[in-house]
C-alpha cells in the first residue's frame, strides 16, 4: 500500500499565482497542485490536496484524514495565526503533520510570525515558495517511515 498524504490548503490559497505574486510567486494554484502530483508519484505517494475558504470544510477534511492518511501537510494560511479549531483537529487525529507556508511569514508583517499551529506538527517549512510542498512531501515520508522501523 502506499504511503497517504493528505495536502490542505487554507484560505486564499487557490488565488496563488494572481494573488500578491511578489510573496507567493507566479504559478496558478492548478500548477502547484500539478507540481505536488508529479512529485507524489516520484516518492510513490497517494496525495489528495484540498483547499477550502472556510474553517470547519478545513477541520472536517482533517478529521477526514484520520480515516485514510499517514501524514497532513497543511498551510493554513491567516487560519494559522487565530483558528484554535484547526489546531485542536490537528491534535485530535494524531496525523504527524508539517504546516507550509509559502512565503516567509517572519520577513512580512509582525501579525504573520506567531503560528498556533507549529506547537502541534512535527516541523515547518516556510519562505521557499511552492516548493515547501515538495520537501514537506520528503520529509514527512522520512519521519514517517523512520518511526515504523
Amino acid at each position: 500500500m502506499a504511503f497517504q498524504i493528505s495536502v490542505l490548503n487554507g484560505p486564499n490559497l487557490n488565488l496563488i499565482g494572481s494573488r500578491e505574486p511578489d510573496f507567493y510567486g507566479r504559478e496558478s494554484y492548478d500548477e502547484v497542485n500539478r507540481k505536488i502530483k508529479v512529485k507524489a508519484l516520484e516518492l510513490g505517494i497517494e496525495v489528495r490536496i484540498f483547499q477550502s475558504n472556510h474553517e470547519g470544510e478545513l477541520i472536517d477534511a482533517i478529521h477526514d484524514a484520520r480515516n485514510w492518511a499517514d501524514a497532513i501537510i497543511i498551510n493554513p494560511g491567516a487560519l494559522s495565526h487565530y483558528s484554535y479549531a484547526v489546531r485542536d483537529a490537528l491534535t485530535a487525529v494524531r496525523l504527524p503533520a508539517i504546516e507550509v507556508h509559502i512565503s516567509n511569514v517572519h520577513a512580512r508583517e509582525e501579525f504573520r510570525r506567531v503560528s498556533i499551529i507549529s506547537p502541534v506538527v512535527i516541523g515547518q517549512i516556510v519562505g521557499l515558495g511552492t516548493n515547501g510542498y515538495l520537501l514537506a512531501m520528503q520529509a514527512i515520508q522520512q519521519v514517517v517511515d523512520a518511526s515504523h522501523r
